[in-house]
């Protein structure tokens, strides 16, 4: 049975996520707010971000740069800025 939010990125009904995948108070409002389609574009950017910028994922000020863009992008509606990166035309 899936479950539905309304989703604060995409501003619509859709399937959320099935369980929290992110820790701590932050997890639980992207579980609460966040579609599982909104995440998938998010990985995407992320995995985009980690490469760009050659982050790391063990350390902690790195981890806090991706989560400040993933708030941005799921929260304040900002796409993620990849230097060098020009997104396909539609």
């Amino acid at each position: 049975m899936s479950r539905t939010v309304f989703c604060q990125r995409l501003q619509k009904e859709a399937d959320g996520l099935d369980f929290q995948l992110y820790p701590g108070e932050l997890g639980k409002r992207i579980y609460d707010n966040i579609s599982k389609e909104a995440w998938a574009e998010w990985q995407k950017k992320q995995t985009m971000l980690i490469n760009e910028k050659k982050l790391n994922m063990m350390d902690p000020e790195h981890r806090k740069v991706i989560e400040e863009e993933m708030v941005k992008f799921l929260f304040e509606g900002q796409d993620v800025h990849i230097d060098g990166y020009v997104p396909p035309e539609a």
